[in-house]
């Protein structure tokens, strides 16, 4: 496992921004906000170093100095920490048009390592320039605290989903989650390819292997899913939600 060096950046015109950025992180930020061509052209000058990350390769290491955030452009990343027994725990799964890095703002130091699960792309974010806009751009500053307050909403459903749901519920509240994300960035809900192991998910989920592999034939008896390989297909989709929210009872057998 190795840093992904640092690519030269790459210059991107205010009309790229507009054009190319709609499934970025930063497309939340400034695009929907009709910000002004002077306001895109400070923004432009701070977005646009664009970072390639091969698979199984990482973007930063726990106790890394904070001197950016990433706006994943392409790809998919997983976060984890190795715990004392030197073991990894994983603490979450993000794709294109989501940030990493954001848990490094208060100590100035990541907390976690960010590895690629299939080569992705990335724009570095230098988080002090960032900042100055902030003063200059007010709804930029507005933006970005709603980032933050989602991630720190997602971080509470992942407490809720370790700690309180059967394994049945975690599991379905998983692929539920993933098909939202999904939808939101114009793709398929009810079709898509998990990008991590089943021994990552059941990291994640504090769940075996065997348990995620047991899940999956189960859901796939009662017709809630179609499983090939990494090939995932919501069969029936309002069943998933209902199991997820603990209204749909679930069948041991």
């Amino acid at each position: 496992m190795t840093l992904a060096s640092a690519q030269a950046p790459a210059t991107v015109t205010i009309h790229g921004l507009r054009e190319s950025c709609s499934a970025c992180s930063m497309h939340q930020l400034c695009l929907p906000m009709g910000l002004g061509e002077s306001d895109l052209e400070k923004l432009d000058q701070i977005i646009g170093r664009r970072r390639k990350v091969r698979k199984d390769t990482l973007l930063y290491r726990m106790d890394d100095p904070f001197t950016n955030l990433y706006a994943i452009r392409l790809g998919h990343f997983k976060t984890y920490q190795i715990t004392p027994s030197g073991e990894q725990q994983v603490t979450g799964f993000q794709m294109a048009g989501e940030l990493l890095g954001m848990d490094a703002i208060s100590t100035d130091r990541h907390h976690c390592d960010a590895m690629a699960l299939e080569d992705s792309e990335v724009c570095e974010i230098p988080f002090p320039r960032l900042e100055e806009l902030f003063g200059t751009i007010p709804t930029l500053l507005h933006h970005f605290h709603r980032m933050m307050s989602r991630e720190i909403t997602r971080e509470q459903n992942v407490m809720l989903l370790l700690g309180n749901m059967r394994a049945e519920q975690r599991f379905a509240a998983f692929l539920v989650n993933l098909a939202s994300r999904y939808a939101a960035r114009g793709y398929s809900s009810t079709e898509f390819q998990l990008r991590m192991s089943r021994e990552e998910i059941g990291n994640y989920l504090g769940l075996t292997i065997e348990s995620i592999s047991r899940l999956l034939s189960r859901l796939k008896k009662q017709g809630l899913l179609r499983v090939a390989n990494r090939e995932i297909e919501l069969l029936q989709p309002e069943r998933l939600r209902a199991m997820a929210a603990g209204t749909e009872p679930c069948d041991p057998a």
